[in-house]
């Protein structure tokens, strides 16, 4: 690693003063090789989307098959990979069992990515669900058949939903970005209680995005929740090349590979990748 990588990858970990365990992340009864990870918050605003999308390019820069799932309606992971659906209502017609899920995938500009694009009909996928006898296990069902990959990442829509809780249980982690300040804490806790409540505990597994570590609430907040061992030693730091990922239609690493965004989410990245692989 070049020095100034070695130094920007050390300051993104450098203010974890109690060494914890990362969260463990490859000790499950999975019935495949294929990994299924999902980005999830209880609240929106938080670098979720930003984080399934530069998580899913750096798998498949690494060499990985990799499919992304937009299930957040507003669309930004399909947007960030300028990725459009490829009909009206597909979701719907793959919940009704008219189109397969094979059909809805994309090829991406990136190799060894492709992405299956939020249509309009996703925000109505509660209710269709529910149509659908409410099965907590359908998404796991779809997934089953797309074992040829190797990482599956789904961008799950914000709030405790059906949706979200078929996500949740077709996956083999559950990936919580958290900005380090008092409300975040409460957003945690509150989604620890519920995974706990689910039995789903051990799937959730957290980061630090949008950390400015010069204020002190946030070094406090850091060190408070590091205790839990439940959060990655690397963090995302607060930065404008994450934001101008919206101006340039890509990942981090794409347009700013040497950036100190670039180098941050690749060392949380190579510490997520390296949990799930040993």
């Amino acid at each position: 690693m070049a020095p100034v990588a070695g130094w920007v990858a050390w300051h993104c970990k450098k203010h974890r003063k109690t060494l914890a365990l990362s969260p463990s992340v490859n000790n499950r009864n999975r019935e495949s090789d294929m990994f299924v990870a999902s980005l999830y918050n209880l609240k929106g605003g938080v670098g979720k989307t930003a984080s399934c999308v530069n998580f899913a390019y750096m798998a498949a820069k690494d060499g990985f098959k990799v499919l992304l799932w937009d299930l957040d309606p507003q669309g930004a992971a399909s947007y960030y990979y300028n990725a459009q659906a490829k009909m009206k209502g597909g979701i719907k017609k793959i919940i009704g069992n008219e189109l397969s899920l094979e059909d809805a995938i994309m090829n991406t500009n990136y190799e060894n990515l492709e992405i299956i694009p939020a249509d309009i009909s996703t925000r109505k996928l509660d209710i269709l669900l529910e149509e659908n006898q409410g099965s907590k296990k359908y998404i796991k069902h779809l997934l089953k058949k797309l074992d040829r990959y190797d990482f599956i990442f789904i961008d799950c829509s914000p709030g405790f939903s059906l949706l979200a809780d078929n996500v949740f249980y077709a996956s083999d982690a559950v990936l919580m970005p958290v900005i380090p300040t008092t409300l975040s804490v409460r957003t945690y806790e509150i989604v620890k209680s519920y995974f706990d409540e689910k039995d789903m505990l051990d799937k959730l597994m957290c980061f630090f995005t949008m950390a400015d570590t010069r204020k002190n609430m946030h070094n406090d907040v850091m060190q408070q929740l590091f205790k839990d061992k439940r959060f990655f030693e690397y963090y995302i730091p607060n930065l404008s090349d994450i934001e101008k990922m919206g101006i340039h239609h890509a990942p981090v690493e794409s347009f700013a590979p040497n950036s100190y965004a670039g180098t941050c989410y690749r060392a949380l990245w190579n510490e997520i990748k390296e949990g799930v692989l040993e």
